[in-house]
């Protein structure tokens, strides 16, 4: 807080007892509520590789944060360069990329305020919801982690269903409990949170803008989420590969109502079954 403050007294008069009193407000660089309590800041995370067609819009919609913190993996795009020359209040690392879990504790250790926001590159936060950002953690009572429904997008136009109807994930929390589950590599969570709030204003989520853009993180995704259940002791077996891939485009496609959506609906729904089908590709491979 700025030691130099400005001091202006009001005074007021309490009619129920007749008495004189001053009230005094203190004005400096930092804002303060009515309670005359500071208000609570918030640090805007964002873990990224190669992502120049996102880093703009991403960052420009935290804008509003307090701290901005980007990770890097060594991006061998523009992604660092249009930080540094377009973002200069950005704080920049790079750390090289092992896991998320990992790249998410370490992009908290960097963060100074209270209130953590993660953001994902291909997400945005629109208006509404960084006024009811804002708004919410200015309540004299809080919960300790929320949850953000998103709207996907998918090659530019919006998904409706196919399971997206139901996509929401933990992006704003104190730091207090800023701590990813290490026992995930990927579908990461916080370790430590018991009954998170829920947003009503949706995060809006690009996801991908082509079909190949999707297969890699399939892919990626997959190799990840195969040394999880390796680790775990799970073995291969062609039976679960199998039954769980077929599972997992019928949830997408008629559970999840994919059928709804098309042409996306049965693209996300083949995609969803082929992340099951090669996680036990690359599970045999870990056992060979």
């Amino acid at each position: 807080m700025n030691n130099t403050l400005n001091q202006s007294v009001i005074f007021l008069f309490n009619k129920s007892n007749k008495r004189l009193f001053n009230f005094c407000i203190y004005s400096s660089s930092n804002t303060f509520n009515v309670n005359g309590m500071e208000d609570p800041k918030i640090s805007a995370l964002l873990i990224v590789f190669n992502e120049e067609k996102n880093i703009e819009d991403a960052l420009n919609s935290v804008e509003f944060a307090d701290e901005i913190i980007v990770l890097d993996s060594f991006s061998t795009d523009k992604t660092v360069d249009i930080i540094k020359n377009k973002y200069p209040n950005v704080k920049l690392y790079q750390n090289k990329f092992e896991d998320f879990t990992k790249q998410r504790n370490l992009c908290i250790s960097y963060a100074k305020n209270d209130w953590i926001l993660f953001l994902d590159a291909d997400e945005r936060i629109t208006p509404k919801l960084k006024n009811e950002i804002l708004k919410e953690i200015k309540k004299p009572v809080t919960k300790k982690a929320y949850f953000f429904k998103r709207k996907f997008f998918f090659m530019g136009e919006k998904v409706n269903y196919s399971g997206t109807q139901n996509d929401k994930n933990i992006r704003l929390f104190k730091k207090e409990v800023a701590h990813y589950d290490e026992n995930k590599r990927v579908h990461e969570g916080l370790s430590n949170v018991d009954n998170p709030g829920t947003l009503q204003n949706y995060l809006l989520h690009f996801s991908f803008d082509s079909y190949e853009a999707y297969y890699k993180k399939v892919i990626h995704y997959s190799k990840l989420k195969a040394k999880d259940l390796h680790e775990k002791r799970i073995k291969y077996q062609m039976v679960k590969q199998l039954s769980k891939s077929a599972f997992s485009f019928f949830k997408t496609y008629i559970l999840k109502l994919g059928i709804l959506d098309g042409r996306k609906g049965l693209t996300l729904s083949y995609l969803s079954a082929l992340s099951s089908f090669k996680t036990y590709e690359f599970l045999k491979e870990e056992y060979a």
